[in-house]
């Protein structure tokens, strides 16, 4: 049976994420960790698209993508496999890097992008990579409250946007969001629409 194809769409906010192959690890050290983001900067200037947060994981990594044309598979797969291409070469191997397919599913509401970010930014303090996601270092948390200078490649005005019009109080804000106890069940229940992109 064929493979369902992809939603994709203009202007659509994409939950996007890949796993090592029989979930081995993707990122090794500092050097793999900051390839991997160079290769996702060259990949957002290249397909044009807009990168909300992220969060590399050992063995796997998330991305909260908005595209202004409808190419997020093509995207995802030239950033997997220039990623995979270095990763192969460096270690000497060969065969598939990635687990299939990338996850990529569409993000309908402005309740479902805040989650999103929520639980992205927090997957590492819940896999016991450390005690708060300021303690890790691959990331987007860190840029998005502050305390460190954002890449070139991270837009932050749709999300800060969110929580104020003032930058300092948006970052103030989103931190205390990042931080706060897991949402109740049923939270993304009732979602309004996404604004237009910022």
């Amino acid at each position: 049976m064929p493979r369902a194809h992809r939603i994709q769409v203009a202007g659509g906010i994409y939950n996007v994420g890949s796993r090592g192959n029989g979930r081995r690890t993707l990122f090794h050290d500092a050097v793999a960790y900051e390839l991997f983001l160079e290769l996702l900067g060259g990949t957002v200037a290249r397909f044009d698209w807009l990168c909300h947060t992220y969060c590399l994981m050992p063995n796997h990594f998330h991305l909260l993508i908005e595209t202004t044309e409808a190419n997020i598979s093509q995207g995802t797969q030239w950033l997997k496999g220039r990623y995979a291409q270095w990763f192969n070469k460096r270690h000497g191997q060969t065969g598939h890097l990635f687990e299939g397919r990338f996850y990529g599913k569409p993000v309908e509401s402005d309740a479902g992008f805040l989650e999103l970010v929520r639980y992205m930014l927090n997957n590492p303090v819940r896999a016991g990579l450390c005690a708060s996601p300021d303690g890790w270092k691959w990331s987007s948390y860190r840029a998005l409250v502050g305390a460190t200078r954002p890449p070139p490649f991270l837009s932050t005005g749709r999300l800060l946007g969110h929580f104020a019009g003032d930058s300092r109080r948006a970052r103030t804000e989103l931190r205390r969001f990042i931080l706060r106890a897991s949402v109740e069940d049923g939270a993304l229940r009732g979602q309004t629409p996404i604004r237009p992109g910022v």
